[in-house]
């Protein structure tokens, strides 16, 4: 979820973007995207549910606020819903430090289910593949629930059966740091891997029917997820290392494995993982200044907000950098769905969580991607898939897997 830069990485691309022409989106498209049941597998807005004031009802918009995602920009962007992250930053490790993720985490599961309750008439809580689409045809957004970066259950692995009854239905093995169930892409390995206790952790989310995450995974924790699941996994926000040589992009040959097994990759749509983005170190310090000043983003008033993009917006001013556009986000789909065909890539842009180019700034563009899919040639059927129809059929599998389980036992 947050990277170098934050949430505020949004803002960057609003700062370089052009705004979106409805002339870009044809009235097939426009008509298409509409139909579809299109879902995003990982969308990092449950951050915002604590601010104070915030509202998912409410129109935020990135000029004035860090979010992304809301109930009127899924209405004009015809996003029904996706996988609802449970983030939590990876702490030192230490017992104090999991037992505050633990409850960290727990509190964060509450918040989604409670953003639920709240708006009964306009969100629904999904726990099966065939949830969703029954959902959105009730004209309500779709909300599986996810888990970015295990850490909450270090203290306690147990306590992933009491996420699942609960509505988890995807997991995330790491971060940006390695914790007690494996190695992280961005980091030296401790594991080569997963830990021991990250393999038990693989077989209990193959017995529930919970989804196997491998974005911010090192290699080798993929190779052995793809030994040990019994399920087709997904990365739920990543992207071709083909492409741009970043750790936490994955490499073609892997990829290619990952389909043969079923899975999916679902682009992210973070900026400084499709393309290099140069910034000089006057900039990187004073951003770090900036952050460290103003402290979580999610527990800022709108005032506070206000006064932080203002001051983002100086350091802009004085240290430009460039940013990633719509045309690199598509070139790492169009890479993917060319290498892999449309059966095994996806859509999580990491909205809310420091996704957003210019041209795609929050999900009210989402359209456009739908426009360059059919203008590159691909049926109704395949942007179907690319849209929801792989992610929902990984879930599926791993519902079966578990039923499987439980009938051997």
């Amino acid at each position: 979820m947050k990277h170098v830069v934050g949430t505020l990485a949004a803002c960057l691309a609003l700062a370089c973007a052009v705004p979106l022409s409805a002339a870009e989106v044809s009235e097939r498209a426009a008509r298409l995207h509409q139909r579809l049941l299109v879902l995003d597998t990982h969308l990092d807005t449950p951050a915002n549910f604590a601010r104070p004031g915030w509202s998912i009802l409410d129109d935020h918009t990135a000029q004035r606020d860090f979010a992304q995602v809301d109930l009127p920009r899924m209405r004009k962007g015809g996003l029904d819903g996706g996988f609802w992250v449970v983030y939590t930053g990876q702490g030192d490790r230490t017992p104090e430090a999991n037992r505050r993720a633990r409850d960290h985490g727990l509190v964060r599961l509450a918040q989604i289910r409670e953003m639920v309750a709240a708006h009964p008439d306009q969100f629904e809580l999904a726990l099966r593949a065939d949830d969703a689409r029954r959902i959105a045809d009730a004209g309500k957004r779709v909300v599986y629930i996810s888990m970015e970066n295990a850490t909450p259950l270090a203290s306690d692995p147990s306590l992933l059966s009491a996420y699942h009854a609960l509505g988890l239905r995807m997991l995330g093995i790491t971060h940006m740091r390695n914790n007690e169930f494996g190695d992280s892409s961005n980091a030296p390995p401790e594991w080569n891997g997963l830990s021991p206790a990250g393999k038990a952790l693989v077989a209990e989310a193959n017995r529930l029917g919970i989804v196997l995450d491998a974005s911010h995974a090192s290699d080798q924790v993929f190779d052995q997820l793809l030994e040990l699941s019994r399920a087709p996994f997904v990365l739920s926000h990543s992207g071709a290392d083909a492409l741009y040589d970043n750790p936490r992009n994955i490499d073609d040959a892997r990829l290619r494995r990952l389909a043969e097994n079923g899975g999916v990759i679902h682009v992210n749509a973070y900026g400084g993982y499709l393309v290099p983005l140069e910034q000089s170190e006057e900039r990187k310090r004073e951003l770090a200044e900036l952050d460290a000043r103003y402290g979580n983003d999610g527990s800022l008033t709108a005032a506070q907000i206000t006064q932080k993009l203002r001051e983002r917006d100086a350091i802009d001013a004085r240290h430009p950098v460039s940013n990633a556009t719509f045309d690199d986000y598509m070139n790492h789909v169009l890479h993917l769905v060319r290498l892999l065909g449309p059966e095994h890539v996806g859509i999580g842009a990491d909205w809310d969580g420091g996704g957003g180019v210019a041209g795609l700034e929050d999900v009210g563009a989402l359209p456009r991607i739908t426009q360059a899919l059919l203008d590159a040639g691909y049926s109704e059927e395949d942007i179907a898939n690319i849209w929801s129809g792989n992610v929902l059929r990984v879930l599926g599998e791993a519902e079966r897997v578990a039923k499987e389980t439980a009938g051997a036992g």
